[in-house]
């Protein structure tokens, strides 16, 4: 139905033919209130607001949700938006819909420093909800996907922050609460948006070879259900369409081309028991060649979101590769729904096990990190436990436990607790001493070896790979830097004063906290910190305890030039030298951050730089960093091109970086024995859209298959 044609009676209609007894009159007083709260606005598009949040409960009611999820999606922005408050939405709705709609409002009143913040406090508040009642989710996944699906009448940058945010948050949760067709559009719809050229080019390309071998599948699929009345086995066969954002990963992850994906197009086979699936497998291994290494057995050991299936490929007629699912009617609907199939018909039924898991590693991951003091930690840790690639292992007890692919003794140590990772010392694996940086591989069993004097290391960040274990580890490392931070801050302190003749114990007295703050800083240590990794200096402390100089001196300091800082300003920081990282080359519309070092001033990066990770331990050594607008000159970027190696591919990148103004101050290239190019090159650019633009050219040169800064 498309958004238009959504009405309350159409909608009143679609929830009556699921759940016969809904109490439908609860639905048109949420929508009338609804209606009347939000009468005075509009969307960007200049339709009704009221639109919206009939199109997020139409979308639930696709979902076949309950009627109180659907009206707390009729009401879902009346608190944010409106003057509605909690109280109204309680006693006309009961607590019940007022908890859903609350937990659904953005934390407006606090004051945030970055949008960044904003949006991890928020996000950190839906999931502590989420925990309680997982409706919270599902509603907000409805809202996320009708904005999602009406993005294009926004500025572009608001569309590919939006797009960037579904695709990194709630696509990964969807996947982990076992949302499969969620999961598909949520990734689709966010590829459209921040690579549409490139996804247009693969649509055309999946329609077509769907047209050339829409016949060759028929003919295999007739040849199996033949095979399956042979043996008198039910079951439906039918196509399968590997997604466009799907197709596109594999062909970054493993460096190929379209025509190389043999997966695009598959058959999925629909049985009514577990014992059917083995035995239907076996029959399309006897009909033809399996593939080695291609077989997953997803019933037996199920995926994190209780995904449930059997994978395989096989060598088809005519030489071709087929890959076949084979599952139950019960394994494709939680394929497909997850957690929301709970919902299904229901009101307020006991949930089942299978259902009770999904909300067990939620409250597993809330509680973990209710240590996290900071919302973007918070952020990156829930992203890291979403994450779709795992391998399974085992405790000594045989205790089954998942991990990203990757993960190392360390990273299985923190998912055991905290204080185990922290004293971690060694690891065996199936009983045979391992480095801690061995990566772990599906059936390992791992026993910790632990010493209670032992701290971590900073080289463990090198070869961590969960969240939860890079946390804990900055977060101990942190913890000891300031420390030490401290100390010798209070030793330069002290150093500084004799050099005046003062005596140290002034730094004990009561106007240590006033002088703290005179510096923005909210303790006495917060300065001690400050001053120890070189962020304050320590006379600019102790000239607070000095007479103050006679005007002559003062009016000379002043006369003194000041140096210009181009292109570059450090919020409260003046006349420090800085220069911008060569790891990462930021450019003019970059996220910056500054990193002080010790007698070396700032060094400028990407937020998003890697490197960070290792150097920026604590946030005391971070500055926040701003272009200075009306910035003229350009820029050095560097990007990374790998491509098929041929006969003037260099030529052709060169011609079109020059095409769009842009000069190649510097280039490498070197080849590999399987054919593929690496050229690296250094650009002059004028800020990050020229650079954008022009990455977005270089992807649809033929032959390359990828570029990256």
């Amino acid at each position: 139905m498309l958004e238009e044609d959504v009405t309350i009676d159409s909608l009143t209609i679609k929830v009556l033919s699921y759940n016969p007894d809904a109490d439908v009159e609860l639905l048109r007083k949420a929508y009338v209130f609804s209606r009347e709260a939000h009468c005075s606005q509009k969307r960007i598009e200049g339709t009704p607001y009221i639109n919206h949040p009939l199109s997020v409960a139409d979308i639930l009611a696709d979902m076949k949700v309950d009627v109180a999820t659907i009206a707390a999606g009729l009401l879902h922005d009346t608190i944010e938006d409106t003057g509605t408050t909690p109280r109204d939405i309680k006693e006309i709705f009961g607590d019940e819909i007022a908890f859903l709609v609350e937990s659904l409002t953005k934390l407006g009143k606090i004051e945030f420093k970055t949008k960044e913040e904003a949006q991890a406090e928020n996000f950190r508040k839906m999931l502590l909800a989420m925990s309680e009642d997982i409706r919270v989710i599902i509603i907000k996944f409805a809202d996320r996907l009708h904005n999602m699906r009406t993005l294009q009448f926004l500025p572009e940058n608001k569309r590919r922050r939006i797009a960037t945010e579904t695709l990194e948050i709630y696509a990964p949760l969807a996947n982990r609460l076992g949302i499969g067709w969620l999961k598909i559009e949520f990734e689709d719809l966010s590829f459209s948006i921040l690579m549409p050229e490139l996804y247009d080019e693969l649509v055309r390309k999946v329609a077509k070879r769907k047209e050339e071998q829409e016949g060759y599948l028929k003919e295999v699929a007739d040849a199996v259900e033949e095979k399956l009345r042979e043996e008198g086995l039910h079951a439906r066969v039918s196509g399968r369409v590997k997604h466009y954002y799907g197709i596109y990963q594999k062909m970054q992850r493993q460096r190929i081309t379209f025509d190389q994906v043999n997966d695009v197009l598959g058959l999925r086979i629909i049985t009514d028991s577990n014992a059917a699936c083995y035995t239907i497998m076996g029959i399309i291994h006897s009909l033809w060649t399996p593939i080695p290494g291609r077989f997953k057995d997803y019933i037996a050991m199920p995926k994190s979101n209780m995904y449930q299936s059997l994978h395989t490929s096989v060598i088809g007629p005519k030489g071709e590769r087929v890959e076949f699912q084979i599952r139950t009617e019960d394994m494709h609907n939680i394929a497909e729904e997850g957690i929301a199939s709970h919902w299904k018909y229901k009101e307020k039924d006991a949930m089942e096990d299978r259902d009770a898991k999904y909300i067990a590693w939620l409250r597993e991951l809330i509680q973990s990190q209710k240590e996290l003091r900071d919302a973007r930690e918070f952020l990156e840790e829930v992203k890291g436990e979403v994450v779709p690639e795992v391998v399974y292992v085992f405790t000594p007890t045989g205790e089954i436990k998942e991990l990203p692919v990757g993960s190392t003794p360390v990273d299985f140590a923190y998912d055991i607790h905290t204080q185990v990772g922290h004293k971690c010392v060694g690891a065996k694996v199936n009983g045979r001493i391992v480095p801690l940086r061995y990566q772990l591989r599906n059936g390992d069993t791992i026993e910790i070896i632990t010493s209670p004097s032992h701290g971590p290391s900073r080289d463990w960040l090198k070869f961590v790979v969960t969240q939860r274990a890079k946390n804990r580890i900055k977060q101990w490392i942190k913890s000891e830097e300031r420390k030490q931070s401290s100390e010798l801050g209070m030793k330069l302190l002290e150093v500084e004063l004799r050099k005046h003749h003062l005596k140290p114990a002034l730094l004990k007295t009561e106007d240590m906290d006033a002088i703290a703050k005179e510096f923005s800083m909210q303790s006495f240590d917060d300065l001690l910190v400050s001053v120890g990794y070189g962020k304050v200096s320590p006379h600019q402390v102790i000239n607070r305890f000095l007479p103050e100089k006679p005007p002559e001196e003062i009016l000379l300091r002043e006369a003194r030039p000041r140096r210009e800082q181009k292109g570059i300003s450090i919020k409260g920081i003046d006349h420090i030298l800085y220069h911008t990282a060569k790891c990462c080359f930021p450019i003019p519309g970059d996220v910056l951050v500054g990193f002080v070092t010790r007698g070396r001033g700032v060094t400028i990066h990407r937020r998003d730089c890697p490197n960070l990770e290792s150097l920026a331990i604590d946030n005391a050594r971070l500055v926040d960093v701003d272009w200075k607008p009306g910035n003229e000159t350009t820029s050095t970027a560097r990007l990374m091109v790998e491509t098929v190696d041929r006969p003037g591919v260099i030529a052709d990148l060169s011609a079109l970086i020059s095409s769009v103004n842009v000069n190649i101050s510097h280039f490498e290239a070197t080849t590999t024995q399987d054919k593929k190019a690496f050229i690296n090159f250094n650009l002059e650019v004028r800020d990050k859209i020229q650079l954008s633009g022009l990455i977005q050219k270089i992807a649809q040169t033929e032959g390359v298959l990828r570029v990256r800064r």
